[in-house]
């Protein structure tokens, strides 16, 4: 028991040692950052699939603590993001969760903590990223309308598209937050899980892509906000507006992702070689509407359940 405390101990030590360096490399080093930057939830993500959350929790604090001491209050949000991070990857492995419980929860924890950081860094830097954003292109857009002026080219169509691009950022900027968030979840997991399986940490897998079948009522929501949106006055600009566009594109990304797995399914089923499911994928995008079509026919009807019976039967 005295040799499993100590080790424990020891092992807490070393990942936040490590910890501390990989921040200190982020911080100081600026072409290592990115690397190092990626990797600065690793730590934790191990110590806490080996050890229960309150040992992973304190070890947590003390790497907290150790960023102001080596970084000072810039390494802090840093900190704040990978250090939950951390904590949900390991203790879900420690906890046995699926990989789509982790999945979910670090692109969840992921939300959260860049959306209190934006907060905070309004609150008490009275700094808001989207206005400084918006302020700059406006500003630029005005310096290029000037130029444009002197050359005697028209600006009508170059400012109207300009400022067209402005509101539909503005206005998108929820869902693609959360789009970019469980991206970044995703590119992490392909990242820590690896190379947590080779330091001897059981990880969960997720199934096979082509396998992905979301829930049916994906649908009912599709439908309603496509009801909403034809059947009411929605005003741009109002919340009513913003919440059913980013309704509607997230949904839309769903539906697609359930269109490609389709595709997958069905290549697999005829025996096609991998460059076909590659060429597939590649084509999805340019044809994105097609493929979103497919995913609410594959969600609405067991295509996938005939295809498989018909391959039985020339089976037999």
């Amino acid at each position: 028991m005295q040799n499993q405390q100590t080790r424990q101990l020891t092992n807490g030590a070393l990942m936040a040692a490590m910890f501390t360096v990989l921040l200190a490399v982020s911080v100081y080093v600026p072409v290592l950052s990115v690397v190092t930057t990626l990797l600065l939830g690793l730590p934790i993500a191990w110590y806490g699939a080996k050890y229960q959350w309150k040992a992973t929790a304190l070890v947590a604090a003390v790497c907290l603590v150790l960023s102001l001491l080596v970084g000072g209050l810039i390494a802090i949000p840093l900190a704040l993001i990978h250090l939950p991070i951390g904590l949900m990857i390991g203790l879900s492995i420690y906890y046995k969760k699926s990989k789509l419980f982790m999945f979910m929860g670090t692109s969840i924890v992921l939300l959260l903590s860049l959306m209190i950081q934006y907060v905070a860094t309004i609150a008490f830097l009275g700094i808001n990223l989207l206005d400084e954003f918006s302020t700059m292109t406006r500003q630029s857009t005005s310096q290029a309308i000037a130029l444009m002026e002197q050359m005697g080219t028209s600006t009508e169509e170059f400012e109207e598209a300009v400022n067209q691009m402005i509101f539909s950022f503005e206005t998108l900027l929820p869902s693609l937050l959360i789009l970019v968030t469980f991206f970044l979840a995703w590119l992490l997991l392909l990242i820590f899980l690896p190379i947590l399986k080779r330091l001897g940490i059981e990880v969960p897998k997720f199934p096979p892509f082509r396998d992905m079948k979301l829930p049916k009522s994906i649908l009912w929501y599709y439908l309603i906000v496509l009801l909403v949106s034809m059947l009411s006055d929605l005003q741009p600009g109002t919340m009513m507006y913003l919440a059913f566009m980013n309704a509607y594109v997230l949904l839309q990304v769903l539906l697609f992702l359930q269109g490609v797995s389709f595709y997958h399914f069905y290549i697999k089923q005829e025996g096609w070689p991998v460059w076909v499911t590659v060429l597939v994928t590649i084509l999805s995008v340019p044809l994105q509407s097609f493929t979103s079509i497919v995913g609410i026919i594959d969600l609405g009807f067991d295509i996938r359940g005939w295809i498989k019976r018909a391959h039985e039967f020339k089976g037999k």
